[in-house]
Parts: structure tokens; sequence; C-alpha cells
């Protein structure tokens, strides 16, 4: 079972053929109302890779809350612990450029009244993943982290979009996945010296002893676990809209360790889902599935040791 506690919005995305620099304003054709938030968006990844998932969080009293569940629902996401609130659903705001890049800004709503509570003891065991991400309130994310590891659940934090985190709550993850920036973030957080994100990966997971997994775009990943550096590459593909490939491979990734797949195996199957998830617009309707992720696996090299 993968225990998703995050955030639930509905992104607006904007088509343009660039992007805005401070105090422009950019013209876009049109509008798309897609469900999103990055608990969301690695829920509904985890299910469609073939994990058995429950979500956990908020949405408002609105009319956006129905359509920000909806992909969740039809992809068999238990959402028995979802909750009303009276504050609004989360939103998105996000233009997408003729290359697939994007700016984000998130108007957090119904978010900011997630509670760790809202996680059921029941629900914590050695046979549960709890993923978690940092679009809901950073300390109920703390208090989860550590009642799951008391309860013997394994545990992985997307350290996205990026903030300080607890030294005591590192060493209670199992994987910490971030991109380039947040890992050069957290290095400065610990007072750790780093040249680039691939040291400061390799220092996180010396000082605070968890397997620290780095997303490098374009160069794939890199996995510090213990005395093993791990490295798998890119999907070759061209990308579209790349909203949701981080999403994609936490998604992967956390379906993948709990089928009780190996790091490696994990990794490639993360980093293949990622890519994919590139090449159709939108954050979850680029959401591979199972079947989409196999049928891509040969097309990128396994990962091997660095």
């Amino acid at each position: 079972m993968i225990v998703v506690f995050g955030s639930i919005n509905i992104d607006l995305v904007v088509p343009v053929e660039r992007l805005p620099r401070p105090g422009e304003t950019v013209l876009g054709p049109h509008y798309t109302l897609v469900p999103g938030g990055k608990g969301a968006n690695q829920a509904l990844a985890a299910a469609r890779a073939g994990g058995q998932v429950r979500m956990i969080g908020r949405v408002g009293r609105d009319g956006f809350a129905d359509l920000a569940l909806a992909e969740l629902k039809a992809a068999g996401v238990d959402l028995s612990a979802v909750e009303r609130d009276t504050l609004p659903t989360g939103c998105a705001l996000i233009p997408v450029d003729r290359a697939g890049g994007n700016l984000i800004i998130v108007a957090s709503g119904a978010n900011r009244a997630a509670v760790e509570r809202q996680v059921a003891d029941a629900l914590l065991g050695p046979e549960t993943l709890v993923m978690l991400q940092m679009e809901v309130p950073l300390a109920e994310n703390w208090r989860l982290v550590e009642r799951a590891k008391r309860r013997g659940a394994r545990v992985v934090l997307n350290c996205a979009p990026a903030a300080e985190v607890p030294r005591a709550t590192f060493a209670a993850l199992d994987w910490l996945v971030v991109n380039e920036s947040e890992a050069e973030l957290l290095a400065r957080s610990l007072s750790l010296t780093a040249a680039d994100a691939r040291s400061a990966g390799r220092a996180i997971a010396e000082a605070v002893g968890t397997t620290v997994i780095v997303t490098l775009g374009g160069e794939g990943v890199i996995a510090f676990s213990g005395v093993d550096v791990w490295t798998v590459g890119t999907l070759p593909i061209t990308p579209i809209d790349t909203t949701a490939a981080g999403d994609a491979f936490v998604g992967a990734f956390a379906a993948a360790m709990a089928a009780a797949a190996d790091l490696p195996t994990a990794l490639h199957r993360a980093s293949t889902a990622g890519g994919l998830a590139c090449t159709i617009a939108g954050a979850q309707p680029s959401l591979p599935t199972k079947t989409a992720i196999e049928g891509r696996l040969r097309d990128l090299a396994p990962a091997r040791r660095a």
C-alpha cells in the first residue's frame, strides 16, 4: 500500500510562445483546467504505474473539488480520507512555452488545512510506503514522518518545492528525491560544502544516512545509497510539456519500491516514466500507465553503478 499525504490542486495551464520576464505580460490563446497538485499527481502516477494507493489531503467545497479528484477516482485511488474544507481547492497557474518549459505559481487554498491526523495509525505499518511532498504544512509532514517510522512504515520525501528539512527528519527517511536546485539548497541548510547538485546529493547522503536521489533534467538521475552510486540516463523523446515529469518519476519509483523492486530497477522505471510524462501536455493527463512504462523500458539503458 502507498499512502500519499499531500496537495490536491486544479492546474490552470496556458500555452505561450515564451515565458514572461518580470513585469511582462505574455498572451496565450486559451487555457485548460487540469487536475494537479504534487500530492495528487504522485498518487495518480503511482496508481497508473501499478501501485495500490490511498490519497490523503484536503479540497474545498467549490466547483473545482470534484474535478481535482476525478482522475484519482478513475484510477482507483482510495479517496476516503480526503476531507472538504471552507478554504478553496488549491490552484496552480502554469504558463507552458513552445519548448515545454514552464513557470508554476501555486495558490495553496485547502492544502494549508491538511493535517497528519487524517492518516490513521492503521494505515501505517511495515507493509506501507508513505509518500510526501512540500505543498502542505511542513510541520504536519514532519509529524507524520516520525509517526510512520515508529510504526515501521517506509517513507519517501520529494523535497519540492524546495524548503529546509529538520535534520532529525532526514534520518527517518528511506529515500529523499530532489532536483538540482533542491539538492543544493538542502546541502546549504545542513552547512555542507558542495560544488554542484551531484556533490550536494552525495554530501547529504553521507551526512544523514538516507538514500538521496537527484534528478538532473536532461542529464538523467544519480542516486547515492550507502557506498553505492547509481546513474540512469533519460528516455529519448521530444518534450512537449515538462510540468509533471518529476511527479511521474516519484510516483513510478514508489510503485516499484512498493512492489519490492531493487533500487536500480526502480530508478530505471521511474526515469522512463518521467520521460514519457514530457510527451503529453498537462500534469495528470501526461502520467503514464504501467503498460506504457514497460513498453519503453528497452529504449533506456538500465541503471548502472557510477
